[in-house]
């Protein structure tokens, strides 16, 4: 597997303000792996701390907080040299040893020329004590789970990839080349991109094509999402272990309601937000789900218009959608080799439609800083429309699932948006299973193509200045 944040860290590296690390993110997500890779292909050796898989390593930091006698005792510990600049040294899971995490404000500040990373899965780093962590002494990296294009250099498809990094005009992606890509999306749907389902597909990619079926990774993700459910016993407090589980479970019920808010009434029957509302928060803080608001406004800060009575909770992952929603069986006969446009279309308007707007807010989740909100009026059977914040503009993006090119004229969600705030939109985009295109102010973008969201509206931008939007 080939992660880009691969790239992130040898910038780290190489940068003259660097920091010890802390490389967040979900469980099972692949940062220990990611650290373990960057430290072989970029540095001569690697010292590797894994508290949780000795807890021995805890009493090296008991004593005090000085550096030499640290590194001193983890070369003798581990039979390994370090040396500045040439050795990584990773602490896994470093939440579970706070003192450990509060050392990292001293290599900050007395070794900053060893290169120190440690994997943190909040919420046990997201609650540490205040005293435990070394605010303003560390810098931060996040891991979200594998792109789409993450996921075709995995399945052995970098041509596919790397015509995708290739895009640099808006012109229509060439027929045959848009219905391969629609067939390996659906492939990626099916798997998601957490690794262990990743690794699983891709493990069987020598073997015939229809072996290669929904069930086997049916079973992973289902496991998946049972092992999260562990994980809120280990991690979750006792009294929060059952509400974590209930509203984990419901989300799949919660999605499918098109564009309305989620409703603690799913959960459980009478169920309040005092009751609930602590396990929400968990399982945000535990990157399994994202929070996103509703917006009643465009302006900026984008926060200052959010409706704190109303919002969706939505996985982080589509591959742990299908997981809970047990999708992965009737995926299947979409995602094999010659899958035409009923079943494409189909597969994507799954759930109604939420499968879609999962992967589409997993994407943009991933590249743009500010979290997505969410525009609606009121319930509707309608589209939904998300807004993102890139630099100081607000763009409205469109999710339809139904594979039909929009009447503009008809008043649709888009337009309804634009209406109602003429000045303060200057692009919009659209997803859906048309090509690519720029047709006035209306980016449409096809589904395969939602990990380039940010280059993509500004080559549009940058073609709506030279008067070219048609």
């Amino acid at each position: 597997m080939e992660r880009q944040i691969l790239r992130k860290l040898a910038r780290w590296k190489d940068s003259r303000y660097r920091k010890p690390l802390l490389l967040e993110g979900a469980h099972r997500v692949g940062k220990t792996w990611v650290l373990k890779t960057f430290g072989e292909r970029c540095y001569e050796n690697t010292v590797y701390v894994s508290f949780t898989e000795n807890e021995a390593y805890k009493a090296i930091f008991e004593p005090n907080r000085d550096v030499d006698r640290i590194l001193a005792t983890l070369a003798k510990t581990t039979g390994r040299a370090i040396e500045p600049g040439r050795t990584l040294i990773v602490f896994d899971d470093i939440g579970e040893c706070p003192k450990a995490l509060n050392a990292l404000k001293y290599f900050c500040e007395d070794a900053p020329q060893y290169h120190v990373a440690g994997t943190a899965t909040p919420p046990t780093t997201a609650f540490s004590k205040p005293a435990s962590f070394p605010v303003g002494k560390v810098d931060f990296m996040r891991l979200d789970p594998m792109t789409f294009t993450e996921f075709l250099r995995a399945d052995g498809d970098a041509d596919a990839a790397d015509s995708l990094d290739a895009i640099c005009t808006l012109e229509p992606i060439p027929e045959v080349l848009f219905g391969v890509l629609f067939e390996k999306l659906a492939r990626y749907f099916m798997t998601g991109g957490m690794p262990e389902a990743v690794g699983f597909w891709t493990e069987h990619a020598a073997e015939h094509t229809a072996a290669r079926d929904a069930d086997p990774v049916r079973s992973v993700l289902a496991e998946s999402a049972k092992a999260y459910e562990r994980d809120f016993v280990v991690h979750g407090k006792a009294r929060e272990f059952s509400r974590i589980t209930e509203v984990w479970n419901s989300l799949p019920s919660q999605l499918a309601r098109k564009n309305e808010a989620f409703s603690y009434g799913i959960v459980r029957e009478g169920a309040r937000s005092r009751t609930y509302g602590a396990a929400v928060r968990w399982l945000e803080e535990a990157r399994l789900v994202h929070q996103i608001p509703r917006s009643t406004g465009l302006g900026l800060p984008v926060a200052s218009y959010d409706d704190r009575s109303a919002f969706r909770l939505c996985p982080a992952d589509v591959g742990l959608l299908c997981g809970l929603a047990d999708l992965a069986r009737p995926l299947s006969s979409a995602a094999g080799e010659g899958a035409g446009e009923i079943e494409r279309n189909r597969l994507f308007a799954e759930l109604n439609g939420s499968l879609t707007e999962a992967f589409v807010l997993q994407s943009l989740i991933a590249q743009f800083e500010v979290t997505p909100r969410y525009w609606a009026e009121g319930p509707s059977s309608g589209a939904t429309i998300f807004l993102i914040q890139r630099e100081n503009d607000i763009f409205p993006v469109e999710v339809r699932t139904e594979g039909k090119e929009v009447d503009e004229g008809r008043g649709g969600g888009l337009e309804r948006l634009k209406a109602a705030f003429p000045d303060h939109i200057k692009l919009c985009v659209r997803f859906s299973t048309e090509n690519l295109k720029l047709k006035g102010d209306v980016l449409t973008v096809p589904l395969f193509l939602a990990d380039r969201t940010d280059r993509l509206i500004g080559l549009a931008l940058d073609r709506m200045k030279e008067g070219r939007s048609v």
